[in-house]
């Protein structure tokens, strides 16, 4: 009986083990620290790898607005490239049409709002370099409120659909409708 509770104790902290280490080692971007500013609350900060001679790559986190008053995000920077804007992504008759978000995304009060794959993301533009799996990219986020936050993107895999590495379906670039882009 002792020998039992002593198997099973051992069995147990070894799946915790276990479940430590996959989440630091398979998916470190989705252990990554939040980034606190004012009332915000940013996290699951990443971006998609790019193929050699890309032009163009997208970033992706979560903002939460913990506060009373909206928050409103004006502007993006980065080393790395020319340009960064929030872009809106939606599909109509099976088409994708993409579409800069004109005035700075407001963040409203007690809400939280996720760009991600398929809807709001960065739209980084005029790429130095591209962006390879395992780096991080250092990004500036310019809020009315709570000013100029220093955001790191984890860097996933080219067709990664959530920080982790998280594969998704793909996307066809052929349906997209890139009309009202400014390149």
């Amino acid at each position: 009986m002792k020998l039992e509770r002593l198997l099973l104790a051992s069995i147990k902290s070894a799946a915790l083990g276990a479940g430590l280490i996959a989440c630091l080692l398979a998916a470190p971007s989705a252990c990554a620290d939040e980034v606190k500013a004012g009332d915000l609350v940013i996290s699951q900060a990443w971006a998609r790898a790019t193929p050699a001679g890309a032009k163009t790559g997208g970033g992706y986190l979560t903002i939460e607005n913990k506060g009373s008053v909206p928050d409103k995000l004006i502007g993006i920077s980065a080393d790395v490239a020319g340009k960064i804007e929030v872009h809106e992504m939606t599909t109509t008759n099976g088409v994708m049409k993409m579409r800069p978000v004109e005035g700075g995304l407001t963040i409203d009060p007690g809400k939280t709002v996720k760009l991600a794959p398929g809807g709001l993301h960065l739209m980084m533009m005029d790429l130095k370099s591209p962006l390879k799996q395992g780096d991080k990219l250092p990004v500036t986020l310019q809020f009315e409120k709570a000013g100029k936050v220093a955001v790191t993107l984890d860097i996933e895999g080219i067709g990664a659909q959530g920080p982790g590495g998280n594969m998704g379906g793909g996307m066809d670039m052929k349906k997209m409708d890139h009309k009202g882009m400014k390149m």
